[in-house]
């Protein structure tokens, strides 16, 4: 199919010198979502919107081609509008837009990319490289495109991967009107950064990678800017809200899957230090997931998940919700045309019993159109704690997704 390829003025730049400027070929693909949320309940706070149903819609795009066998381009735009949130939740992005040659022992990439490290289910600990689109949902799943230069040397001893980080993207909060925020607004323009160069500030990262019989070994460094931030309380024409503060950090991560038959066994665990403290802290999770294959005699599978979560991280360092909890869940996968799957899965705080009870399943639907439903609930919140704030938005997210 011909297609005129969108050439961004750097990554043409960077192309001109290999006679590629001039390229007329492209490979489009992509998706677009309509996606509606209903909230049972009714705001918490008064300046939030009152609406029981949020619609949306949201394209992502795909542009790629190949020049050569060994040099491909690739643009991933994403663009979102919401109904109830046109404040923040109604924004765009470029999720990916870089060079990306593969020699005879290496590759490398250089642009806006993407880049996930982990294998627990619950919580992502080592994946430290892009910041978190909190604007998209609250998980932490969906990421912001990282300026970057990355170059992996591929031999039979590992992988070995090298990150040079040129530009800090601060995290998206939603807005002062959206469900799903905390008790206090964030006031993104007082943002603070421990390091003068401020979002210019470079960050570094390595990463060994290799597999040793049943076992998948994966050992990290970062050193940089926190993508997770701190908040002060700071005063607005409004009244008090929360300023994100970055901090200078190094984390050093390890991420371990071992595969026997029927078992998955996964551990993640880090030791950081920055934000400010004197101490370094641990944090981990670990825990299984076994599969029961063609149960009551059927082409489906059912998957039982138990992980532990535990972070020793003090007053000084950014709050979190997964300090002492379990998690257990079931994923259920149908194995027929459709590709149906569910996931169910609990995280219960075993200090005070809070709860976050999640739910997904999808369908695929012809061969373009695939139905996902979404569920997440916190229950039993602590009056203290942070997640008290969002006891009122347990939320239900229908989306009907085109494949083109």
């Amino acid at each position: 199919m011909k297609r005129t390829i969108l050439c961004l003025g750097t990554l043409c730049a960077l192309a001109a010198p290999i006679g590629w400027a001039g390229a007329e070929e492209a490979e489009l693909s992509g998706s677009v979502s309509a996606e509606i949320r209903t909230f049972p309940k009714d705001p918490k706070f008064a300046d939030q919107d009152n609406r029981h149903f949020a619609p949306s819609i949201a394209a992502e795009p795909e542009f790629r081609w190949d020049a050569r066998d060994d040099l491909r381009l690739t643009v991933i735009p994403f663009l979102r509008y919401d109904a109830a949130d046109t404040e923040e939740r109604t924004h765009w992005d470029l999720r990916e837009a870089n060079l990306y040659y593969e020699g005879e022992s290496w590759d490398g990439t250089a642009g806006l990319g993407k880049v996930f490290w982990g294998v627990a289910e619950s919580r992502h600990l080592v994946d430290i490289i892009n910041q978190s689109d909190m604007v998209e949902d609250i998980d932490g799943e969906d990421k912001l495109g990282q300026p970057m230069v990355n170059v992996n040397f591929l031999q039979d001893w590992g992988t070995v991967g090298l990150f040079v980080l040129p530009g800090f993207r601060e995290r998206t909060f939603p807005g002062d009107s959206a469900r799903l925020r905390g008790g206090l607004p964030v006031d993104e323009g007082q943002t603070q950064y421990e390091s003068g160069q401020g979002k210019r500030h470079v960050d570094f990262a390595a990463r060994y990678a290799h597999y040793f019989g049943n076992w998948d070994v994966g050992v990290s460094h970062f050193h940089g800017t926190s993508r997770e931030p701190r908040f002060v309380m700071v005063s607005t024409p409004d009244g008090a809200a929360l300023a994100p503060v970055y901090d200078l950090i190094d984390q050093t991560g390890v991420d371990l899957q071992y595969t026997s038959d029927a078992w998955l066994w996964k551990f993640e665990g880090i030791r950081h230090s920055g934000f400010r403290t004197s101490d370094s802290f641990y944090a981990m999770v670990g825990g299984f997931e076994y599969t029961l294959y063609g149960i009551a005699d059927s082409d489906a599978d059912l998957g039982l998940l138990a992980e532990y979560l535990w972070d020793g991280r003090d007053s000084g360092a950014p709050t979190t919700l997964f300090d002492r909890d379990v998690f257990t869940g079931m994923r259920l996968a149908l194995n027929d045309v459709q590709s149906t799957e569910a996931l169910l899965g609990l995280v219960t705080d075993t200090r005070n019993g809070e709860m976050l009870l999640f739910a997904e399943a999808e369908r695929r639907i012809g061969d373009s159109l695939k139905a996902e439903i979404e569920g997440r609930f916190f229950l039993n919140a602590d009056s203290n704690s942070p997640s008290a704030s969002l006891e009122d938005d347990g939320q239900v997210t229908l989306r009907l997704n085109w494949y083109f």
